[in-house]
């Protein structure tokens, strides 16, 4: 059943190529970043992209049962893109078939959709003014 949980993202949560961070958190305690930070490097490394360069944000979500990093990032002017690492035994995995993002998740993804409209998708982009945005 839906209960509300612990939705954090400072405006100056971002890694050192930009990426926006935000946290969910089950059990309402705030989420230790290192592990996060550390698979976030991974998978930024496995998709080869100008990160530093690209609109993306990613949440790091103690969820009930398990530890997910959703990496999501905007491309081909207006589509968004997804990543999905669960950490299952102690090892990160990426598992289309068995895991993805879930609808706690998608409060955040409402809020960077309009934040990108706002920012990337406008007359005058800024991917400044998009990192800043919270």
């Amino acid at each position: 059943m839906y209960k509300s949980r612990k939705l954090e993202g400072e405006q100056d949560w971002l890694d050192a190529d930009g990426v926006k961070i935000y946290t969910i958190s089950a059990d309402e305690e705030s989420i230790n970043m290192v592990a996060f930070n550390n698979r976030l490097a991974d998978v930024k490394f496995e998709i080869t992209l100008e990160w530093e360069q690209t609109a993306a944000f990613a949440i790091f979500h103690n969820g009930e049962s398990c530890r997910y990093l959703v990496l999501v990032w905007w491309g081909n002017d207006n589509e968004l893109f997804t990543s999905v690492s669960v950490e299952v035994n102690g090892n990160w995995v990426v598992d289309p078939t068995k895991y993805s993002f879930c609808l706690y998740d998608m409060e955040v993804m409402w809020k960077e959709r309009n934040i990108y409209i706002e920012t990337m998708d406008c007359e005058r982009p800024s991917l400044a003014r998009y990192r800043v945005s919270r």
